[in-house]
C-alpha cells in the first residue's frame, strides 16, 4: 500500500516546482513591465521638458517684440545683436532670456529701411543637440 502512494507524493512535489517556476515568470514578466514604465515615463517628462522650453522661447520672442512696437521707430537699430548691450531695454531683455532658456544664445538683426525685426534664440538642453526658434516682426505705427 505504501508502494501506491509513492507516485502520488513524487507528482505533488512535481506540481509544486511547477507553480513555483510559473511564479516565477510572472514576476519576471511584471518586472519587465514596471520597466517599461519607468523608461516610458523617463520620455514623457523628457518631452515635456523640451516643449516648456520651446513655449518659453516663442513667448520671450513676443515679448521683444512688444517691447519694439512699444518703442520708437527710431529706435528700431538698438534691437539688434551688436546694438542690443548698449541699450538697456534690449540688454535687459537679453538678460531675461539668458536666465530662461539653458545655455541660450540670441542674435538679432534689425532693418531701419523695412522696419523689420528678426530674432533667432537658440538653447541647448543636456547632451541634446542645439534647438532654435526663429521669428521676425514688421513694426507698425
Amino acid at each position: 500500500m505504501r508502494a501506491l502512494q509513492h507516485p502520488r507524493l513524487l507528482t505533488r512535489r512535481r506540481l509544486r516546482g511547477v507553480a513555483m517556476i510559473e511564479a516565477m515568470i510572472a514576476i519576471l514578466i511584471f518586472a519587465f513591465g514596471v520597466l517599461g514604465l519607468v523608461g516610458l515615463q523617463a520620455a514623457m517628462t523628457q518631452a515635456q521638458t523640451t516643449g516648456k522650453i520651446r513655449a518659453d522661447a516663442a513667448n520671450l520672442a513676443a515679448d521683444l517684440f512688444a517691447m519694439v512696437q512699444t518703442d520708437h521707430a527710431t529706435m528700431l537699430s538698438q534691437y539688434s545683436t551688436a546694438n542690443c548691450p548698449g541699450y538697456s531695454r534690449c540688454n535687459d531683455w537679453k538678460v531675461k532670456v539668458q536666465s530662461v532658456l539653458p545655455a541660450a544664445e540670441v542674435v538679432m538683426v534689425a532693418n531701419e529701411a523695412t522696419r523689420t525685426v528678426q530674432v533667432t534664440l537658440s538653447w541647448q538642453q543636456g547632451q541634446e543637440s542645439r534647438s532654435q526658434y526663429s521669428s521676425s516682426m514688421m513694426w507698425q505705427q
